[in-house]
């Protein structure tokens, strides 16, 4: 075996965090790439078996045999190939562990052969700044010979600064055929929140009893994540949060989440709605619940029945899990519990066994229609329909990092 891994169809992952050895599992398990390259930026542990633990065990998921190869299916060997270099072999999958680089700009990805980086870092989201500047930063990738560059997380632009025309954020099964490789060098997947929010919106503006919508809001009840505190300790100088300082094992925590403004990037037809949307943390390791809200402008039949009801919009969704969002969006009728979707592949899954429905009237009184520009002394009444819809999204690997995965994969076929 070639243990430089030179001329290979390689994967770059810079940072091993839950996002990153996620992302590692899932792309051993699709063998997409022949092999993968890892920066980790500094040494783990004391010896290259403490880093091996680190890559083959996870308090959430359990083993990457268990992964792999499930409870009773047998286990994934992991060899030392090299032990200097270092390079490992994970189910037949070569992997090289790189060790002294923090800045990406000094990753040498050129050297490493890898054309392809997906940065889980969450360090570096703006992809305005430039490595010239000295500060270590997403774009520093493509300076170290990365010809694509796939975050793992939402831009995050400081000022005014407008996103450059080489970044776009796309997520799989929403926008993902807009990909230009001969435009686009760095592409947000956004996160796992507007992912599963994204497939959720899609049937409805795809139909024409669902599409007339006059407004809409969102709750995640999301799990745990490593940027909150695990007990109570002092917030940083300027903290405007207070709450974010609190322990998560303890407490439900508001919070906040700019799944919105993300899903306008993805879905620009989503612009002309007054979309809120916030976020609950919860005591959980994984799997998180979306709550939508939406209200649609709606028509009556003859009998003064309202077109649109619980019945319609889970039909919606049924005929999506079966059309173009196939194994992106499932319909389920169970009644679920987010343990049983620990580990589903799917973006988002409908829990339509609570859906709900409820159709009104917005009153327009003479005066109100008057400032419109219509004369008119009679008050005039909308049918409008209020519609509550569920949907439970695995925020690690399963719903995020399996959409993250497809989405790299496409990226990197059509940049080869």
């Amino acid at each position: 075996m070639n243990l430089s891994l030179r001329n290979k169809n390689l994967l770059g992952i810079n940072g091993l965090g839950r996002i990153g050895k996620l992302l590692l599992w899932n792309q051993i398990h699709l063998r997409h790439f022949e092999g993968i390259v890892v920066n980790c930026g500094r040494d783990v542990g004391k010896t290259l078996d403490d880093l091996i633990q680190v890559i083959e065990t996870d308090s959430t998921y359990g083993s990457i045999h268990k992964f792999l190869h499930g409870v009773v299916g047998g286990k994934a060997e992991i060899k030392v190939l090299d032990k200097d270099k270092p390079i490992l072999e994970i189910d037949g999958i070569p992997v090289k562990i790189l060790r002294t680089a923090r800045d990406p700009k000094d990753i040498n990805w050129l050297n490493e052969g890898v054309k392809v980086v997906v940065d889980c870092t969450g360090n570096f989201l703006d992809p305005t700044i430039a490595s010239e500047g000295g500060k270590p930063c997403l774009r520093g990738h493509l300076d170290a010979g990365a010809l694509k560059v796939v975050c793992s997380a939402p831009f995050k632009i400081k000022g005014t600064a407008q996103t450059p025309t080489d970044a776009r954020t796309m997520i799989y099964g929403i926008n993902h055929l807009e990909f230009n490789p001969s435009e686009h060098h760095i592409v947000s997947a956004a996160s796992c929140t507007t992912t599963g929010l994204s497939h959720m919106i899609k049937p409805l503006l795809e139909n024409n009893l669902t599409s007339r919508i006059v407004t809409a809001s969102m709750s995640t009840i999301h799990a745990a994540t490593n940027t909150q505190s695990i007990l109570d300790s002092v917030p940083k100088t300027g903290a405007t949060d207070l709450r974010k300082s609190r322990s998560v094992i303890n407490n439900i925590i508001l919070s906040t989440t700019g799944a919105a403004k993300a899903l306008e990037l993805v879905m620009p037809e989503i612009k002309h709605i007054g979309f809120m949307a916030d976020s609950v943390r919860i005591p959980t390791n994984t799997v998180s619940l979306i709550n939508l809200n939406v209200t649609f402008y709606t028509k009556l039949d003859e009998l003064g029945e309202p077109l649109l009801n619980r019945k319609v919009i889970n039909d919606v969704y049924a005929a999506a899990s079966k059309g173009p969002q196939k194994d992106l969006l499932i319909y389920s009728e169970r009644q679920n519990v987010s343990a049983d979707l620990i580990g589903s592949l799917a973006a988002i899954t409908i829990e339509a066994h609570e859906t709900h429905t409820r159709t009104g009237f917005i009153s327009f009184p003479p005066e109100a229609l008057a400032q419109q520009g219509l004369k008119t002394d009679k008050q005039l009444e909308m049918p409008v329909t209020h519609a509550k819809i569920f949907g439970w999204y695995d925020n690690e690997l399963g719903s995020y990092v399996n959409s993250l995965s497809k989405l790299t994969n496409y990226i990197a076929d059509k940049s080869m």
